[in-house]
């Protein structure tokens, strides 16, 4: 078997959610405040949830959307947390049909280590645009994901599209 080491992520996840030892709070613990952040690669800030792009994404437009609440398990979200996160789910893949022409998309969440979370105490459902023929031999022989688009480029292209919630 074949391994990729990547210190660089294991960072960025321990510092995620204040694991790392340092001041840095929680990527998905966000105020309306800190929209003006261009760094943080907000998209949306609701009363009940969170949009930002993954500062480390599969493919352009790689959105993540979580609760704005700090809680890990999706069944502690009460019914008014859970629709408006699933409404913000289905609000983003409309923004990236109609911002990027995009053919599909994988939803998901990874709940838990053992599922694969790299940010286990924060909840959040990942948004991946795909269009036929994306993956290349970038990403299946070099383990290396070619992007055609700056975050911040991609996060001036989808935030509009996102200011339909805004309280």
């Amino acid at each position: 078997m074949d391994r990729v080491f990547s210190p660089w992520r294991g960072e960025y996840i321990r510092q995620a959610c204040g694991s790392g030892g340092g001041a840095k709070r929680c990527i998905f613990c966000a105020g309306e405040a800190d929209m003006a952040d261009t760094e943080r690669l907000l998209l949306g800030v609701y009363p009940r949830s969170v949009a930002l792009l993954n500062r480390y994404p599969y493919n352009n437009g790689h959105v993540l959307v979580a609760p704005r609440r700090h809680v890990a398990d999706l069944c502690d979200l009460p019914p008014e947390e859970l629709r408006e996160l699933f409404s913000l789910v289905a609000l983003g893949i409309r923004a990236l049909r109609e911002t990027y022409g995009t053919e599909g998309a994988n939803v998901g969440m990874n709940l838990g280590k053992v599922a694969g979370a790299g940010i286990t105490d924060h909840l959040h459902v990942h948004l991946v645009p795909r269009w036929g023929g994306d993956t290349n031999f970038m990403t299946s022989v070099h383990d290396t994901r070619v992007l055609p688009e700056s975050l911040l480029e991609t996060r001036e292209r989808l935030s509009p599209a996102f200011g339909i919630l805004r309280p």
